[in-house]
């Protein structure tokens, strides 16, 4: 017969290894693009193509007037542009420039590098933990999206 003890201290460390995790990666990545605030860097990272600014503002969960005021400061900065929308001319698509492309393929290098060396995984592992994860995110975002998900 199994210890019940021993099953709760393992769901207790799965639960604070999430915490770890976490924590880990916020200290790797806090900080390493002072240039940018948190919400610009995941705003960079969302914009893998072209998005109107509902879509963008919908995926960061911020109001389209505070999205509006972001995108207009990373575009005077030079990280995109804006371009009407072919399918609709009332809206507007925001772009990567080539120093918004350039910095998106930094911010993801350091994403990866964070994880690695956080979980001390190899490259296998990672495959199949990245596949978890997103299975992880799939799941919780098919029930709604978490209040206070800055994404």
């Amino acid at each position: 017969m199994p210890d019940n003890n021993d099953s709760d201290i393992t769901r207790g460390e799965m639960i604070l290894s999430v915490a770890t995790l976490y924590w880990s990666l916020h200290e790797r990545l806090d900080g390493g693009c002072p240039e940018l605030s948190k919400l610009e860097r995941m705003f960079l990272v969302k914009l893998s193509k072209p998005l109107r600014i509902g879509d963008m503002a919908k995926n960061l969960q911020v109001l389209p007037s505070t999205l509006t005021a972001l995108a207009d400061d990373l575009e005077k900065r030079g990280f995109i542009e804006r371009h009407r929308d072919p399918d609709d001319r009332r809206a507007w698509l925001l772009e990567l420039t080539k120093l918004g492309h350039k910095t998106r393929a930094e911010l993801l290098d350091r994403v990866e590098t964070a994880v690695r060396e956080a979980t001390g995984l190899p490259e296998e592992d990672l495959k199949i933990f990245g596949e978890l994860l997103l299975r992880v995110r799939n799941h919780i975002m098919a029930e709604g999206r978490p209040k206070g998900l800055p994404f």
